[in-house]
């Protein structure tokens, strides 16, 4: 398997597919590479994919580096890894926050962002049901059970096949012998609920370095992170913003929905012109 190493000597792991524009795609708070699995194949590009670190196939690390400032660092240093002067970013959720620091940080290093779900405020009930999981084993034995209980639970979502959430459970549980456990270092419940207690930051300024690249917005239209009014406001300051809106669909999108691909595809069309 493919891995570079963080400044810091932390091996992360990458994969990337196709060819075309780089596209580098990050993943949400606990999830991993598996994330992009749907949409990848509607994508007709050099699609990069990253563990964070303490995620996914990636060293896990002393918790308190489990920041968006590391992995904005540690994306940069992918980038350099392969010798990319530039790439896009597709972001979900966490990844869509980084994506937004580099604007601020490192925008020569930006071709164009799409935003999975998240913008520059996040709801609190949303960010509730974050904090209550998250670094938690689920309470069913397999695979199988685990999926029914999406399907029962996640009330957000309507209308997804069951094939799709046993897809998801696999993907960010591992079986072993005492039931599933989740595929990142449970003490990355340190890191968030320790980032918790600390003052909301404004991110509208970190929003608003994205002026001049290419910018989408995919938002679940049922989502309990990012509000309806937010992504108003963001589309009032960029007018040119792809946006769409995925019936059906809480936090996160999948994004081989049908609006969710035609919007990619506009965007990466504006891609191209840019």
């Amino acid at each position: 398997m493919p891995f570079f190493h963080a400044a810091d000597g932390t091996k992360l792991y990458y994969e990337e597919s196709g060819t075309g524009i780089p596209v580098l795609a990050l993943s949400g708070l606990t999830r991993n590479t598996r994330d992009f699995d749907h949409v990848a194949p509607h994508l007709p590009v050099r699609l990069i994919r990253m563990d964070y670190r303490g995620r996914g196939e990636s060293e896990w690390a002393d918790y308190k580096t489990y920041n968006i400032p590391q992995e904005a660092a540690d994306a940069l240093a992918l980038l350099d890894h392969l010798g990319l002067e530039q790439a896009a970013i597709l972001g979900t959720s966490r990844g869509g926050l980084i994506a937004m620091l580099l604007a601020a940080t490192a925008k020569d290093r930006l071709l164009g962002v799409v935003l999975n779900d998240i913008g520059p405020e996040i709801d609190p009930k949303g960010m509730a049901v974050i904090a209550n999981y998250i670094g938690k084993n689920p309470v069913e034995d397999n695979h199988e059970d685990a999926a029914q209980a999406r399907a029962r639970n996640w009330v957000h979502f309507k209308g997804v096949p069951h094939a799709r959430w046993l897809a998801e459970v696999r993907a960010h549980y591992a079986q072993t012998a005492d039931g599933l456990v989740v595929r990142y270092d449970p003490k990355l419940r340190d890191a968030v609920l320790e980032g918790l207690e600390q003052p909301t930051p404004d991110l509208w300024p970190l929003y608003d370095a994205l002026g001049g690249l290419p910018l989408a917005l995919i938002r679940g239209a049922n989502s309990d992170l990012l509000t309806e009014a937010c992504a108003d406001e963001m589309l009032r300051r960029r007018p040119d913003m792809i946006r769409a809106d995925i019936k059906n669909r809480g936090h996160v999108p999948f994004l081989d929905e049908k609006d969710a691909r035609d919007a990619l595809t506009e965007w990466l069309e504006d891609l191209d012109e840019y």
